[in-house]
């Protein structure tokens, strides 16, 4: 404390000690080089010795200044000499008798960087400096600029209105002074503006696109000015169209140029990139399309380019790949024609004959019978990109392409009998080659004939035997219905009926049974029945169960006698079933057959 009060005393300061002497002003002011700038300040003294009349000065002075000898910076005292260098541009724009010391400095300098303390003189008592109470002037490069205002796009033939605002303005300071210039106001001009902001108005045209527009704002000392560049964006149609193209991750590749699309040849498999971008205003929308199908597409507020990936590619990758770039203003398009190469694939054989496919899809190794004479053609079919080289040989031989244009087509229009033997289709590629092969095999037409007369001769013995069986059958059916037409209808035959039931057959005795007969006695036993044969008892139950009719027996006056022994002998007829033949057309019960199927007598 002891400094200040020093530095006071020594500068006339002999009220220090007063508390009525007070002032508010920043410690601290920063102002661009060459900018203005305004420092509020107010402060207070004591009312003694001195009255309303009585005038009221202020000082402004550099720290370390000697106030009764040194000049100040700015001071309302007209008789009193201000600093040379301070001359005009720092002003003491307060009335120090309305306790208001505010000051204005102009154009500051970098020499003007200091502290600086305040003095008021009234009357006789009144002369205070207020050394511990003042502001420190900082001094900067100017780097601030002006900010323009204008739409992110024109649009071409429409009036835009553009404003240019430089954010530094004080009321007690002059006006810096705008201007323009840019190639869009060549022929239009312009008017400096001496304000705090500048308004421009002007017509683009599709020229000015891309052209720079500048504000420039000039302040009161020479060469100090700053200044604001945009770029114009006139709105247009999308233009320069470019497709680049990577592959397997390496650099970009050019296409082939193959008329007016270029030409892209891929391998099956690899990776594939597609790049697409425009130059348009506003952004264009871009998007890949492939045979009228939208692949993918991006949106305006988008990257300016579109990328398409293809990893793996398929031979259905293959077509006309199209970039597309459209704005409110027009549209634009580039064409790739992309083709995958891979070897050939699923290599096979048709056959056809009279211009008729016969046999598809013969693979490696079929075995191919044809008849002597006939005619015959081998096509050869596989898929591959470029289209292979197809050829045939046999047994090592190339043969002739039967169309020069189609290598892949053997016509053989008389099958010969060297013919026979092995023919292989050869697809190459630069990619790979397939082959496949079939066996060809002739067959003589005498061999086929006599196979063919055996084989018709069996059929016409089988179809006559046929015949005759069919016949025959006819004839069995018939006969028994000629009968039933006679005859008194017969009751069905049952399982457990025998010949004996239904058969009563009288053979004339020959001499040997006659003696048979004349030697038999009443008292002679019976001749044992067969195995198998029915006792009396049981015919006589059967007879009354069917009523079967019985046959009329022969008129002869020697029977009579024999009647009952010739009966009895027919009990040695046998029977014989060697198997049962059921009619198609009869409907047995279940678990039945037939009666008989052959009688045979002993």
């Amino acid at each position: 404390m002891l400094l200040p009060l020093l530095l006071s005393s020594l500068l006339g300061g002999s009220q220090a000690m007063d508390g009525r002497f007070w002032i508010r002003v920043q410690e601290s002011v920063m102002v661009p080089e060459g900018l203005c700038i305004s420092v509020p300040c107010s402060f207070s003294y004591p009312r003694q010795d001195w009255t309303g009349s009585t005038p009221a000065y202020g000082y402004w002075f550099k720290a370390v200044t000697e106030t009764t000898k040194g000049a100040p910076v700015a001071t309302n005292h007209q008789s009193r000499e201000v600093e040379m260098s301070t001359r005009g541009r720092f002003q003491l724009t307060g009335d120090p008798a309305k306790g208001n010391c505010s000051l204005v400095i102009r154009d500051a300098q970098m020499q003007d960087e200091s502290q600086y303390f305040f003095r008021v003189e009234r009357g006789s008592y009144v002369r205070y400096n207020f050394m511990n109470d003042g502001f420190f002037l900082k001094v900067t490069a100017l780097t601030q600029k002006p900010d323009v205002y204008i739409p992110e796009t024109l649009e071409p033939g429409q009036p835009v209105t553009v404003i240019c605002v430089f954010n530094w303005a004080f009321e007690e300071c002059p006006a810096p002074s705008f201007s323009w210039t840019g190639a869009a106001l060549s022929s239009q001009g312009t008017k400096p503006t001496t304000s705090h902001f500048s308004v421009l108005s002007f017509t683009p045209s599709p020229q000015d696109h891309d052209t720079d527009l500048t504000c420039h704002v000039d302040f009161s000392r020479k060469g100090v000015s700053a200044q604001r560049t945009v770029r114009l964006r006139v709105a247009y149609a999308p233009r320069d169209l470019v497709i680049s193209i990577s592959r397997d991750n390496m650099p970009a590749l050019e296409p082939q140029p193959q008329g007016n699309v270029p030409y892209l040849e891929a391998q099956k498999g690899q990776f594939l990139r597609l790049l697409c971008a425009a130059d348009s205003q506003p952004p264009a929308t871009l998007s890949w399309v492939l045979q009228n199908r939208v692949l993918s597409s991006s949106h305006p507020w988008g990257p300016r380019t579109l990328g398409l990936e293809l990893p793996g590619v398929k031979a259905g990758d293959s077509g006309r790949y199209t970039c597309r770039a459209e704005n409110r203003l027009g549209s634009q398009q580039r064409a790739l024609d992309l083709s995958v190469q891979y070897p050939p694939e699923n290599l096979r054989v048709m056959v056809s004959q009279a211009n008729r496919t016969v046999l598809e899809n013969l693979g490696n190794g079929t075995s191919l019978p044809v008849l002597e004479g006939q005619s015959l053609c081998l096509v050869c079919v596989t898929h591959s990109s470029p289209p292979a080289r197809l050829s045939w040989t046999q047994r090592g031989q190339v043969l002739s392409p039967s169309q020069p244009s189609d290598p892949g087509v053997l016509e053989l229009p008389r099958v010969q009998v060297e013919h026979e033997g092995e023919f292989t289709c050869h697809a190459q590629h630069p990619l790979g080659s397939q082959h496949v092969s079939l066996s060809l095999s002739v067959h003589y037409k005498k061999g086929l004939i006599s196979t063919a007369f055996s084989n018709g001769a069996f059929l016409g013995i089988g179809i006559m035997a046929l015949l005759f069986l069919c016949l025959a059958l006819f004839i069995m059916k018939i006969l028994p219905k000629r009968r039933t037409q006679t005859e008194t209808p017969r009751p069905r035959f049952s399982r457990h009926s025998t010949i004996l039931d239904y058969i009563n057959v009288v053979p004339k005795a020959g001499p040997l049974a006659q003696k048979r007969n004349q030697k038999a006695t009443p008292n002679s036993p019976r001749t044992p029945l067969p195995p198998g044969a029915p006792s009396p008892e049981s015919k006589k139950n059967q007879k009354k169960q069917y009523q079967l009719p019985s046959f009329p027996e022969p008129k002869s006056s020697t029977q009579a006698p024999e009647s009952q022994e010739s009966q009895e002998e027919l009990h040695y007829a046998t029977l014989n079933f060697p198997g049962v033949r059921p009619r198609p057309e009869a409907r047995m019960p279940k678990g039945t057959q037939a009666d008989y199927a052959e009688v045979k007598f002993q």
